[in-house]
């Protein structure tokens, strides 16, 4: 299975700050899988950042403007 392939495996996320100055992405998965997965702060903000991104490329493939409009800094 490639990124850009449909999958009809459900799964539940959660993000926070950890105890230890880390932001955790908790991801629970069917079947029993739980995967932690801890990010310093910087890096957190790149995969955030990562996200938008694909967000706008996601818009594009789907025919441009779906979803929220995009706020003005």
């Amino acid at each position: 299975m490639g990124i850009d392939k449909q999958s009809d495996i459900a799964a539940n996320i959660q993000i926070g700050p950890t105890d230890q100055g880390m932001v955790r992405i908790y991801v629970e998965a069917e079947g029993g899988i739980e995967l932690p997965l801890d990010f310093d702060p910087e890096e957190a903000e790149e995969i955030a950042e990562e996200l938008r991104a694909a967000a706008e490329a996601a818009r594009l493939v789907a025919g441009g403007g779906g979803g929220k409009p995009k706020k003005k800094r």
